[in-house]
C-alpha cells in the first residue's frame, strides 16, 4: 500500500477537528509536517497533535521529502498560490473550500493541474456525508417525484466579532481574503451540494446589499439560478437578521412530495408526500471530513476514484461570483 505523508500549510480551527485527525484514521496516512507563518502556532500543533516536524515556510514543507502530499488549509486568497507551489513540484493537494477567492484563480488551478497532471481535491465534504448522502437517494428515488424547484433559506444573527473595527474583522468579513463577506465562505458547501444533485448551475443572478453597515462586504443576499436540466432554483442568505428569524434550510419542492434539511446543523432530515410526514435522522462522523479524506487517500493510493475535483468544484465558484456581480 503506497504511504502518503500529509504536510499541512495552515493549522487553524478547521484542522483541529473537522479534518485535521481524519488523516491519521486512514490506513497508509499520516501527517508528517505541518506549516504556519506564525511560529508559536505551528509548534502548538504540532506538539499537541504528535506531528514531528513543523515549519513556517510553505515552500520547506513543500519540498520536505516525507511530505507526498499538501492539505491546504489557509484562507481563500492564498489558495491558488499554495496549490500551484505543491502541483508544479509533483504534490497533490486537497484545499479546503471554496477552491479560491475568485473563478479567475479556479481556472488558474486547475490550468496547472492539468498540465503536470498532478490531481487537485477540494473539500467539499459535504457531499460524502451520511446525512447528505441520504437526502441524494432519497431525491433520486422518486419518492417525492419530478422535482419542479429548491430553495435555499439561511439567516443568522450578528456575531460579536462582526462588531469590531475594520481592522480587526475576521478574515471572512474581508473580500481581498475570502473572496466576499460570510456568503463566500458558507455559501459554497450549500451550491455545491445542489450542483452535485441537479447538475452544474448554468445561469445565476443575485442582489447583494449591506442593511446594518457592520463592515464592508455584503451581509444580505437574494439570489435565483437554474440548472443544467432545467431546474429553477433560489436563494436568500442574511447574515445580520433577528434571532427568532434564524433558519437553516433548504427545500426540494417535487410533484410528489417534499423534502427539507439544514446545511449546517444537520436538523432531521423532513419528508413529506401523501402519506404523511417523516422525519429522519442520520448521525455523522465525529469528524465529518474523515469520509472524503478516505476517498483522496484512496484515490492516491490507486484504490479509488474521488470525484471532489478541483474541475467539479469550479462551478460554485462562478456561481458565487455571479450573484455578487464579480463576473
Amino acid at each position: 500500500m503506497k504511504q502518503i505523508g500529509w504536510g499541512f500549510i495552515g493549522c487553524g480551527e478547521v484542522t483541529e477537528k473537522k479534518s485535521g485527525p481524519a488523516f491519521n484514521e486512514v490506513p497508509g496516512s499520516s501527517v508528517v509536517a505541518v506549516m504556519s507563518r506564525n511560529e508559536a502556532k505551528a509548534k502548538s500543533y504540532a506538539k499537541r497533535h504528535n506531528i514531528k516536524k513543523w515549519y513556517t515556510d510553505p515552500q520547506e514543507l513543500i519540498d520536505d521529502p516525507n511530505v507526498n502530499a499538501v492539505y491546504i488549509a489557509t484562507p481563500p486568497s492564498s489558495h491558488a498560490t499554495f496549490a500551484i507551489m505543491a502541483m508544479k513540484a509533483g504534490k497533490p493537494v486537497y484545499i479546503e473550500k471554496p477552491l479560491a477567492a475568485s473563478y479567475e484563480d479556479c481556472a488558474r488551478i486547475n490550468r496547472i493541474s492539468e498540465i503536470t497532471g498532478v490531481p487537485c481535491f477540494v473539500a467539499y465534504y459535504r457531499r460524502y456525508l451520511p446525512y447528505f448522502q441520504k437526502v441524494k437517494n432519497i431525491i433520486n428515488s422518486g419518492t417525492i417525484g419530478t422535482i419542479v424547484n429548491v430553495q435555499i433559506r439561511f439567516s443568522v444573527p450578528p456575531r460579536d466579532l462582526d462588531y469590531q473595527d475594520a481592522h480587526n474583522l475576521p478574515w471572512r468579513l474581508q473580500p481581498d481574503i475570502a473572496g466576499g463577506g460570510y456568503f463566500y465562505d458558507l455559501a459554497p458547501h450549500q451550491l455545491d451540494l445542489l450542483q452535485d444533485i441537479f447538475g452544474v448551475i448554468t445561469r445565476a443572478h443575485g442582489y447583494c446589499s449591506n442593511r446594518a453597515h457592520l463592515y464592508k462586504a455584503e451581509d444580505s443576499i437574494s439570489a435565483s439560478f437554474f440548472f443544467e436540466n432545467g431546474l429553477p432554483g433560489s436563494g436568500s442568505w442574511c447574515f445580520v437578521g433577528h434571532q427568532s428569524a434564524k433558519e437553516d434550510r433548504i427545500e426540494v419542492i417535487g410533484d410528489k412530495g417534499m423534502l427539507s434539511f439544514s446545511d449546517d446543523d444537520y436538523a432531521p432530515i423532513q419528508l413529506v408526500t401523501s402519506a404523511g410526514r417523516t422525519n429522519i435522522v442520520v448521525p455523522n462522523p465525529s469528524y465529518v471530513q474523515l469520509p472524503i479524506i478516505r476517498s483522496v487517500i484512496e484515490h492516491l493510493q490507486g484504490l479509488g476514484v474521488c470525484q471532489c475535483t478541483s474541475v467539479s468544484a469550479t462551478p460554485v465558484n462562478w456561481v458565487m461570483d455571479r450573484i455578487l456581480g464579480k463576473l
